[in-house]
């Protein structure tokens, strides 16, 4: 693969800026494990406040993050309620059912916002023979709607119906800091519904490693349990945490010049023929779209490829572009003067 190509095929491919390496080689370090890493600690305290939360714990990826959220919040036996093509349900590969015992029973999403007449519906009642709802998972932004945000009004409505049902709620937020930016709304407006939410610090954010799981004392101390049964005890930490004090302190705001690359490169390909790009659905990082001529998606990328422009085919038809940290201007020019002579 050529040094020089357009990568927009994850925001996980960030590489960390030289300010973020400066300060993960100057990390103050103890054992997090008997709760002596200093920058463990910090960063654990700056991510609660941040989330409106009142305590959290470092994980190593969004998949742990979600998992130990889940299992701190349901019990073997238990169900959960989650959208039809939720990360959580299709790619973090059936974790809760086979590590936590907890089974997902996924309902309609359209657009990314759990339908919640099929949430109501889907709710178990008392029955010797079902299994107890516990707990509904949502996901802001949306990977597989295209980065979709759910908005401030749909959270409340969603926390409404799971407390009138006596449900718990858990917010896989990987990049709920793209859904602050992009509503222009502080970031703990869009978790006050939530018992636990996950961030991801090494999607936009740019870090090479770790989420972050936050949420009240009592389940955060059932999380480090869950955490340390999972081998996820990671000691002198500090070098991790380091990073995402930095990212917290420095990395959000710029998660703007990346939504505006992916509108910037959405609005140049719609025109294109046998591509069908909504531009409503691009509302912060990721772009998905079809394919409706005769190439195939997996022919697409290939052709890119050979142009030096890099993403993901993630259906027959189906292509997934992500901008982050490191992509610019030029590079999207780039992209679109390529996507231009291949088509």
């Amino acid at each position: 693969m050529p040094a020089d190509f357009v990568d927009l095929r994850s925001d996980t491919v960030t590489l960390p800026p030289p300010g973020m390496r400066d300060a993960i080689y100057d990390a103050a370090l103890g054992d997090d494990v008997f709760g002596e890493d200093p920058s463990v600690n910090r960063l654990e305290t700056m991510a609660a406040e941040r989330l409106g939360k009142d305590a959290a714990v470092l994980v190593t990826s969004g998949t742990m993050g979600n998992l130990i959220g889940v299992l701190s919040n349901a019990d073997r036996g238990d169900e959960v309620i989650v959208g039809e093509l939720a990360h959580v349900l299709l790619y973090e590969v059936a974790g809760v059912a086979a590590i936590g015992g907890v089974q997902l029973r996924p309902v309609s999403s359209p657009g990314g916002k759990l339908d919640l007449n099929d949430v109501e519906s889907t709710i178990r009642g008392k029955n010797v023979h079902l299994p107890p709802t516990a707990l509904v998972c949502v996901e802001n932004t949306h990977n597989r709607f295209g980065g979709a945000v759910l908005e401030l009004a749909y959270m409340d409505e969603l926390e409404s119906l799971a407390r009138s049902n006596g449900l718990k709620v858990h917010l896989d937020g990987a990049r709920i800091f793209n859904a602050s930016v992009a509503l222009g709304v502080d970031v703990t407006a869009l978790t006050a519904a939530a018992d636990t939410v996950t961030f991801c610090l090494s999607k936009g954010l740019s870090c090479p490693v770790g989420s972050v799981l936050c949420g009240d004392e009592e389940t955060i101390g059932r999380a480090r349990r869950i955490r340390k049964m999972l081998g996820a005890g990671m000691r002198q930490a500090g070098i991790i945490a380091a990073a995402g004090i930095y990212a917290l302190e420095n990395m959000v705001d710029r998660l703007e010049e990346d939504h505006a690359n992916a509108r910037r490169l959405a609005e140049a390909l719609a025109p294109l023929p046998g591509l069908n790009i909504d531009l409503e659905t691009v509302q912060s990082n990721i772009l998905i779209f079809d394919l409706t001529g005769e190439v195939s998606a997996e022919e697409f990328a290939g052709r890119m490829a050979d142009e030096n422009v890099r993403f993901n085919p993630i259906g027959p038809t189906q292509v997934r572009m992500v901008t982050h940290y490191g992509i610019e201007q030029s590079d999207i020019d780039i992209a679109i003067d390529a996507a231009r002579r291949v088509l």
